[in-house]
């Protein structure tokens, strides 16, 4: 509550930027004392993210790969009829059957919960330092959560999977391994409402999110697309035109454009160009939902 206060009162006058929080507690009690203090000041709070994910908390399992306790804890925070706008973040889920049941809770609940992000770090990684012969890092015995690129892959899959499972309401986040606007581009395709970028954002600095906005922005114009929203779950069936098209791609060192927008009805022109507007900083795209 104080560090919310304290966060808006040192932002510009007339920032209008939603201000985000996401919480992790060690307990179902820890997590109901963050939510209530949030509900204090929650006209200055957009939405909430509950993370039900985080690997690194020693001596505790991730909540959500249990079931009837992750059934529990939204039942509780249902019957405490919070007005703010929920989210929950989600671990990543590498058995299908597993992301079906998680899906159908959340489904269960899907007057409170708005959107998932998918996903939270892959647990139980260990970075070794050869020049010390020990771990990178002393909590947990080295062991911790592996980000970046090395899980985007899994990312994509659990976003693709998710849209597929969850009702139409509930929005889908990706998250993992987004650097570029390529990969903005097939997490919309898997059905990503909106990302986040931590792993870049932590090796570049804020400076990535414009880059990775106009990358987008110009693969969507190379594309022949008009709006980032003709993209969102428009994944396409595997075919051996497509492979081909790519592989001709790759071979001539880059998108070929001209291709693409041939096989796509309509196309556009300069003037709708300069209409695209992007959004792929959950904070604004969820401040559009909450209009709704």
């Amino acid at each position: 509550e104080q560090t919310i206060n304290e966060t808006l009162d040192g932002c510009p006058n007339g920032t209008t930027k939603p201000y985000m929080v996401s919480i992790s507690g060690k307990t179902l009690d820890d997590n109901l004392e963050m939510l209530n203090r949030i509900a204090k000041v929650q006209d200055k709070v957009a939405c909430v993210e509950l993370n039900l994910a985080c690997p690194n908390v020693i001596g505790k399992p991730i909540i959500a790969y249990d079931f009837e306790q992750m059934r529990m804890i939204l039942k509780t925070i249902q019957s405490k009829k919070y007005s703010f706008l929920l989210g929950l973040k989600l671990p990543p889920y590498l058995d299908s059957k597993h992301l079906q049941e998680a899906a159908s809770i959340i489904n269960e609940y899907s007057s409170m919960v708005r959107f998932v992000a998918c996903i939270n770090t892959i647990g139980n990684a260990l970075a070794v330092d050869e020049v010390s012969e020990a771990p990178f890092i002393a909590s947990n015995n080295g062991l911790a959560g592996l980000s970046g690129p090395a899980v985007k892959y899994t990312a994509l899959a659990n976003v693709r999977q998710m849209r597929q499972q969850l009702k139409p309401e509930i929005d889908v986040v990706g998250v993992g391994g987004i650097e570029s606007g390529t990969d903005v581009f097939q997490m919309l395709l898997c059905g990503a409402s909106a990302v986040q970028v931590g792993t870049c954002h932590w090796k570049e600095g804020p400076q990535c999110f414009d880059r990775i906005c106009d990358e987008l922005k110009k693969l969507l114009q190379d594309k022949g697309y008009s709006d980032v929203k003709q993209v969102i779950g428009m994944l396409k069936p595997w075919s051996k035109e497509g492979a081909a098209l790519s592989r001709a791609a790759k071979k001539d060192g880059g998108p070929t454009t001209a291709k693409v927008s041939s096989v796509r009805e309509g196309g556009m022109d300069a003037s709708k160009i300069l209409n695209i507007v992007l959004v792929v900083v959950l904070a604004i795209l969820l401040a559009e939902r909450m209009k709704t």
